[in-house]
């Protein structure tokens, strides 16, 4: 869909551009008229390329019409042979998770499935610290001393050659269940159910998390054991009493809300808000939800807590408080979680700090369109969201790296939209520059030789100078704006409407609004460093109160404090507050450029 960049050549307060999405002016007064919308809400269906034939299962998303054949997948059949055989002979099984959101949600889902078919199974989550990523051998060989048959990977395994080989060997069964980009050799393993091997084409689970998969896997399991008979005598689990997890693992993962993960995240909310998990409802209590649930609460609350543990505590906390029903077990567990989110905070503010420092004093700051950042003994538990932190800042893909006392580099990188960083790592890695590394289009982990780090610098540049050149590929900044509207149409029916449109996230953003004309009545600072503002149209007949969060001592801020009776243009996003019984409808302000009374319209 094609953008009309409102500011030209110029730059905002934040030194961004201002894009508006461009829509079919037939197709949305057809939406309008046809689906009775509110002409902002069809402008932004058609913006976004909501097709007609599409739009019923865009408002209601529903499992039933988007999860496809599970069958469809390589090595789904033998990976639901080998689970059978499991079962039927009573076998050991683990799940080997990763130490994320997305690996303790796969393993919960897991160990819930199982034990609602009669059986216990073990969770083995490794130390962030002292193993790293995904299976390694010690591991494999300490679960099968332990007597275990079968182990399933879950959102790591599919670069694990050498553990997989080692398992093989020792006749311990692997079937790996996986999201991240593959090479064109994969490890031995019974099975590698995974959308994103080279080998698997035009999946409609590409974009899924690793939870999603694991969840295809267990419909395609319980396919075929009612197949079997084995449910003549009991009943079959309620897959859907699951999606909590799924909607969780899916939103913390950031992957894009299309599609299939669309129907898992607001099915999954649904699920959420009845609070059977008794975990996540550990959870929401220690983050203070008590609204219905939506993905900001997963992304933002819950998922930075089961973060947590594998970030600065015990790696295999946020899996054992998800899968289990003890209420006292699991309290304990959340508030535990808890203290270790705000020691994060602190950590992360520390490395951050450093890291920005060092950024900062690049010669080629401006003209880099990458940043790779390295300091010694940083925190592995942090580095991931200090890089998306400057990649936010700086709008460049970043990867920020903790050097050990030997030498041995692990980092974490996060990208701009239209850009794969997990293609890229696996490509260096297939260069020799790395000695281990994966991910997807935007995050990826990585292991390197402080020695190699200006030659994959300079890899990197050439496959970022590469993409400006030959693919359009555009760093600056840029805000996408899906619809005007004046101060006074920013109502709650309107807004009441969009909620329709939700859950927002990755892929699916929180829809931006372009106000023109405001004037500023009154801003003042809030908090720690938050900017209250009240902005009344040209008629003063419209008010619109908003707030800029974090923007004290920024250039957008200092504008909005500096600026009363002044006229300018606003972008940001709209927010229902409900308090007392009462609702209203807060401007969460992003940017803003000041203007005279010439009508940004007229630009267009």
């Amino acid at each position: 869909m094609t953008q009309h960049n409102l500011l030209k050549d110029t730059l905002s307060a934040s030194g961004k551009r201002w894009f508006l999405r461009e829509a079919d002016e037939r197709q949305v007064a057809f939406y309008v008229q046809r689906f009775s919308l509110p002409e902002p809400v069809a402008r932004l269906l058609v913006s976004r390329g909501i097709p007609e034939e599409s739009l019923d299962n865009y408002l209601t998303p529903s499992l039933k019409k988007s999860l496809p054949d599970p069958a469809h997948l390589k090595d789904m059949d033998k990976a639901v042979a080998r689970l059978m055989a499991a079962i039927s002979k009573g076998e050991k099984i683990a799940v080997f998770g990763d130490y994320d959101v997305d690996g303790a949600t796969s393993s919960a889902l897991l160990k819930r499935y199982f034990k609602a078919l009669g059986y216990d199974i073990t969770i083995y989550i490794p130390d962030r610290m002292s193993e790293g990523y995904g299976p390694n051998i010690n591991a494999l060989e300490k679960l099968k001393a332990q007597g275990h048959g079968l182990v399933i990977t879950v959102d790591c395994g599919t670069t694990s050659f050498d553990p997989l080989k080692k398992a093989k060997e020792i006749g311990l069964d692997v079937i790996v269940i996986d999201h991240h980009i593959g090479e064109p050799n994969l490890p031995e393993a019974v099975a590698i159910v995974n959308p994103n091997r080279l080998d698997q084409q035009d999946s409609p689970c590409q974009d899924c998390a690793a939870v999603g998969i694991v969840f295809m896997t267990l419909v395609a399991l319980q396919k075929a054991l009612r197949d079997q008979g084995f449910f003549e005598a009991k009943t079959a689990p309620d897959l859907l009493q699951f999606l909590d997890l799924v909607a969780t693992g899916t939103v913390c993962d950031v992957v894009p809300l299309k599609g299939l993960n669309r129907a898992f995240v607001k099915q999954g909310l649904k699920v959420f808000a009845r609070r059977q998990n008794t975990g996540l409802r550990a959870l929401a209590d220690a983050s203070g939800i008590d609204t219905f649930p939506s993905a900001y609460h997963l992304g933002f609350l819950i998922g930075p807590r089961i973060n947590a543990g594998g970030r600065v505590g015990s790696s295999a906390l946020g899996a054992d408080l998800l899968s289990s029903d003890d209420p006292y077990h699991c309290q304990e567990i959340a508030t535990q979680l808890s203290t270790y989110n705000e020691e994060r905070k602190l950590i992360e503010a520390d490395v951050l700090e450093e890291a920005k420092k060092q950024a900062d004093s690049l010669e080629n700051l401006e003209t880099t369109p990458v940043l790779i950042i390295a300091g010694k003994n940083w925190h592995p538990g942090v580095i991931g969201i200090v890089a998306g932190r400057l990649k936010d800042h700086y709008h460049k893909p970043t990867f920020v790296i903790s050097l050990d006392d030997h030498g041995v580099g692990k980092g974490s990188a996060r990208s701009v939209s239209g850009f794969d960083i997990g293609s890229m790592i696996q490509a260096a890695k297939q260069e020799g520059l790395l000695e281990a590394g994966g991910g997807h289009a935007m995050a990826g982990g990585l292991t390197i030789q402080e020695n190699q780090l200006k030659h994959f610098e300079t890899f990197c540049l050439k496959r970022l100078q590469r993409s400006i050149e030959k693919e359009g590929l555009d760093l600056t900044p840029s805000i996408k704006i899906d619809a005007r509207l004046a101060a006074g149409g920013a109502s709650i029916e309107l807004l009441e409407h969009f909620e329709k449109l939700s859950p927002y996230g990755q892929g699916n953003p929180n829809p931006r609004f372009l106000f023109d004309e405001l004037s500023l009545v009154k801003a003042d600072i809030v908090g720690k460093d938050h900017v209250r503002c009240i902005f009344t149209d040209f008629s003063k007949s419209g008010k619109l109160s908003g707030i800029s969060f974090r923007s004290v001592g920024t250039p957008l801020g200092d504008l909005l404090l500096n600026a009363r009776g002044k006229w300018f243009s606003a972008v940001g996003t709209l927010k229902l507050d409900e308090w007392n019984g009462r609702k209203r409808v807060q401007f969460m302000l992003e940017d803003i450029i000041q203007t005279t009374l010439v009508d940004l319209k007229k630009q267009a």
